[in-house]
């Protein structure tokens, strides 16, 4: 069960997917649900570290990212306050004497 679980969250796969070998993906999650909260994973991750740092085996990797990806906000589609601002000339069609539509 612990495999499936770490398959499904070194993978990202949906649990859909996950390959038959580790039983029904119903059961890993459910499972993942329960030992997460109450508190079973902070046990098995304590216990882990115990034994391994008496042995001097452990090993902290720590990876931070605080990528931050700012757009322009004409690119998300936002107006500037207030709507959009009137034309300030009129077109060929509305000025008077050019031949538009409706005219003679």
């Amino acid at each position: 069960m612990i495999n499936a679980i770490l398959f499904k969250l070194r993978t990202g796969a949906p649990w859909r997917d996950l390959p038959e070998r580790y039983g029904p993906w119903k059961t890993a999650h459910e499972r993942l649900r329960k030992w997460t909260a109450d508190g079973t994973w902070e046990k098995i991750l304590a216990e882990a570290v115990v034994k391994d740092d008496a042995v001097g085996e452990v090993e902290w990797i720590l990876s931070v990212d605080s990528t931050v990806v700012r757009a322009h906000q004409h690119a998300a589609g936002a107006r500037k306050k207030g709507g959009a601002t009137p034309r300030s000339r009129p077109s060929q069609w509305t000025a008077k004497g050019l031949g538009g539509p409706g005219e003679d």
